[in-house]
């Protein structure tokens, strides 16, 4: 498949980039330091994670129940709430809201339900002005990329890599920290948040019994995003209803924990529809929500625990595919072990199947799960999914047909090892990979060498 030998290609590519790889080895080593750190809050780590399982499988579960019930309290509140079955909906409910209220310009905070519909793209063709405001979102935004990890987008990118793009796009010194960085940015976009038409951002909880949205972040601008422009327009796939306000108490720490090792992000919010302002009129609070392939993945009665996730990024951090072919490699929204389970089911098993074999199935994505997703069973029954589904390729069938002949066959298994190489060669010589010797097979069985030694 083209997308397959795209993801061969760049990992190829990225492999051998020493100084790209070292980029994300030091990223991921301050990540490491910060989350042991952040775990030692919790008294009880192990029922932490089982009493999040739990809620987690119980929604799921009970999926309708609780978007009927979150879509009826945000009605009761005065908010609206849209379905949207796929990219198509969603960027045409967005592109009516655009044009009934005339908005020019946007400002937009970190969502990855963002990116997976497309939404700058569709609102800069439609002449809309989208300002992204989230430090990482802004950086990979103006270098035009995509966000290389769920929770930090520019994890790719060195200080003076940084340094170079915002010295392009903003003036900001080559000779800038980090802080003087930020001030920049904070400097650019201070005036677009006073002055945009329409506020959108994601959702990292979205909370039934009170039609509530959770949002946690560390720089301020979903809270600047929401409370200047008219209208809110929140994004959240489906899978992002918690049953009630209280399980924050457990959500939020865990979320930040795994995340970013931290005790509690800076700023946590709770928003609903709005007040009536000063001037007498009444804002707009819009929740859009977002299917988009995750019925598919519902339907499966093994990995629908996927749809759990809370994409802290713990599974991609202590990934050693993810660390060695970094996030753009991909060539999808979600990378990582969680982005391999979940996409062949949301974006098609035939084009992407081949991410669920892009793993050693280790177990560690599992091990670090906060809300213990069993993600390397996943990845493997994903493959059983794939062969069972029919796409495997006709050379691959009649591989392992040939194998199981041979497995299957004593006298087959002790013919001579020249054809068995041979054969080897034929089957595996692409997929074994062009910088490593094949291995040569010896010239006697382990039942023939038995045999010969002991008579038996």
């Amino acid at each position: 498949m083209q997308t397959q030998e795209n993801f061969l290609t760049a990992a190829e590519a990225i492999v051998f980039d020493i100084d790209y790889r070292k980029k994300i080895t030091d990223s991921i080593a301050n990540y490491e330091t910060a989350f042991e750190k952040g775990l030692q809050q919790f008294s009880n780590l192990e029922l932490a994670r089982e009493r999040a399982a739990f809620i987690k499988w119980k929604v799921l579960e009970n999926l309708d129940k609780y978007l009927i019930e979150f879509e009826a309290s945000v009605m009761r509140r005065g908010g609206k709430v849209i379905w949207a079955h796929d990219i198509e909906t969603a960027q045409n409910e967005i592109g009516q809201i655009i044009n009934r209220t005339h908005a020019k310009s946007v400002v937009k905070s970190k969502t990855m339900v963002g990116e997976e519909i497309g939404l700058n793209d569709f609102l800069r063709k439609k002449g809309v002005v989208v300002h992204e405001t989230d430090l990482g979102e802004f950086i990979v935004d103006q270098a035009n990329e995509p966000p290389f990890h769920i929770v930090t987008p520019a994890m790719h990118k060195s200080r003076s890599d940084i340094a170079r793009l915002l010295n392009e796009k903003i003036g900001s010194s080559l000779d800038a920290d980090a802080a003087e960085m930020s001030d920049d940015v904070r400097k650019e976009l201070r005036d677009k948040f006073v002055k945009a038409d329409i506020g959108i951002t994601g959702a990292n909880f979205l909370i039934a019994d009170s039609g509530m949205v959770a949002i946690t972040e560390n720089e301020g601008n979903a809270r600047l995003s929401f409370s200047f422009p008219k209208t809110h327009i929140v994004i959240a796939g489906i899978e992002k209803v918690i049953p009630t306000i209280n399980d924050l108490d457990l959500f939020f720490p865990l979320l930040a924990s795994y995340g970013t090792g931290q005790k509690l992000t800076t700023y946590n919010s709770i928003v609903g529809p709005k007040n009536i302002d000063d001037d007498g009129s009444v804002g707009e609070f819009i929740v859009m929500l977002i299917d988009n392939g995750r019925s598919n993945l519902l339907a499966q009665g093994e990995q629908r625990q996927a749809l759990g996730c809370i994409k802290c990024g713990a599974c991609l951090n202590v990934c050693p595919v993810f660390k060695n072919i970094g996030g753009h490699t991909y060539g999808t929204v979600y990378t990582g072990p969680i982005g391999a389970v979940t996409t062949p089911h949301t974006n098609g098993m035939n084009e992407f199947k081949h991410l669920s074999y892009a793993s050693p199935l280790c177990g560690k994505c599992t091990d670090v799960c906060p809300v213990k997703i069993d993600l390397h069973n996943h990845l493997s029954r994903n493959r059983r999914d794939s062969v069972a589904s029919g796409t495997a390729k006709s050379g691959e069938k009649i591989m392992w047909f040939t194998w199981k002949k041979m497995m299957l066959g004593r006298k087959t298994l002790n013919k001579g090892t020249s054809i068995k190489n041979f054969m080897l060669k034929q089957f595996f010589k692409t997929s074994w990979g062009e910088r490593r010797e094949f291995p040569k097979l010896s010239e006697k069985s382990f039942n023939q060498s038995w045999r010969e030694r002991f008579g038996q």
